[in-house]
């Protein structure tokens, strides 16, 4: 391969699985890279861990704010709504509103969710435990996340379908399956507004749900808007199914794929924790994030001109070989693994605990009681290049005798 045959942009690409040769290849010819752009003005690519890291902790710099994170540029109207999420803030209106939340996922907070997520987790294994196949992606990988975020967010079980869906309509913007235009992905944006705007209603404020929180919040002494308001629940209602979702997905195909690996983890459990570490290096469901120089700069001794598109790749620096020993390996029993998978300064993922603790408890369970799981037909990828995505992954194993 040749720089000039690099090609991040294209979703087709990533059907096939992440273009890690490509990036590779970055790495080691082209750190600081500018990439064509279809349509647009093209945007650099940042592919070294150490860069990622420097560019993720200047927000003064690189601001998310400017023209969201997603590679593409929005019309005026559309990017106004974007910037409400949190997700495109830099400080000091970031650092307010992740306050206002923040509490609902510390440590401690969520070590106390551990037996709720453990009964939840065994309860999705006994649905499928005596069948012997199932779609892993649907009926173990997306229902764990879904049914936590519901929870947490004081959203009826039973509409967890509808969390579903919606979601795989806003990420999946660049997968003809689950979103055909930029107005489909709208329409699911609206369509979860209104839902969010009637729980609201009905809310009496008093749980220590997250919309009681947020119906009784203020920022400087003044309570959300309605748009501020729908814009936190669409982004933890999706970013806390999707990415563990993901997660989940790909790790349990890595260990399919690594039975060696596999096999390290039956013998000892006690390796599951950074077999986890290393699921989310290996996997990094959210692939990239762009940021917007807010001035002319430079990086690598490279200039950067005002309102360049810098766009730094999580995927990439998390096979960095400066980094990660044998980076190409997946290893669970990794250590030290300093993965970027949840981000890299301001941004870094809020819920990144409670993620951890559903991702520990689903393989406790899946490997003690599935422990033969293998593919039984061929892994259907999303397409896109933003999030490393999965939408069917069929599996078999031995199934489990009643009683």
């Amino acid at each position: 391969m040749r720089l000039a045959d690099v090609e991040l942009h294209d979703p087709d690409v990533f059907v096939r699985g992440v273009p890690h040769d490509a990036l590779r290849l970055l790495r080691a010819e082209s750190p600081l890279h500018f990439h064509p752009e279809p349509g647009g003005p093209g945007f650099w690519v940042v592919s070294k861990y150490e860069d990622v890291v420097t560019v993720g902790k200047d927000p003064g710099r690189f601001s998310s704010h400017r023209g969201g994170t997603n590679i593409q540029d929005y019309p005026p109207e559309n990017l106004s709504t974007i910037q409400l999420l949190m997700l495109n803030m830099d400080p000091p209106q970031h650092n307010k509103f992740r306050r206002l939340v923040s509490q609902g996922f510390t440590p401690r907070m969520v070590a106390r969710m551990e037996p709720a997520i453990r009964q939840a987790t065994r309860a999705i294994v006994d649905r499928i435990a005596s069948r012997g196949e199932c779609d892993f992606v649907r009926a173990v990988a997306a229902e764990l996340p879904l049914q936590v975020i519901a929870d947490l967010m004081g959203i009826p079980q039973a509409d967890r379908d509808k969390l579903f869906d919606w979601s795989n309509r806003l990420i999946g913007f660049d997968d003809p399956e689950f979103q055909t235009s930029l107005e489909d992905g709208r329409q699911a944006a609206m369509e979860m507004w209104m839902y969010a705007n009637d729980l609201a209603a009905a809310s009496d404020r008093q749980g220590d749900d997250l919309i009681s929180v947020l119906m009784s919040a203020e920022v400087d002494g003044v309570g959300l808007t309605e748009m501020e308001f729908d814009a936190f629940f669409l982004l933890l209602a999706v970013a806390g199914n999707e990415t563990t979702r993901n997660l989940i997905s790909g790790g349990m195909l890595a260990l399919i794929e690594n039975p060696a690996e596999r096999a390290r983890l039956l013998a000892d459990p006690s390796l599951i924790p950074s077999a986890v570490e290393e699921m989310l290096r290996w996997v990094t469901p959210v692939m990239y994030f762009r940021r917007t120089a807010t001035r002319d700069t430079e990086l690598r001794g490279v200039p950067i001109k005002e309102n360049d598109k810098v766009v730094v790749y999580y995927t990439s620096a998390n096979r960095d070989e400066d980094v990660f020993r044998d980076p190409f390996r997946f290893d669970v029993g990794r250590t030290p693994n300093e993965h970027l998978a949840f981000g890299v300064g301001q941004h870094f993922c809020l819920g990144n605990s409670l993620a951890r603790l559903e991702i520990k408890v689903m393989f406790e369970e899946l490997l003690r009681r599935l422990p033969d799981l293998e593919l039984a037909g061929p892994v259907r990828r999303l397409r896109s290049n933003f999030i490393n995505g999965f939408k069917s992954i069929p599996v078999r194993f031995t199934p489990e005798k009643r009683g």
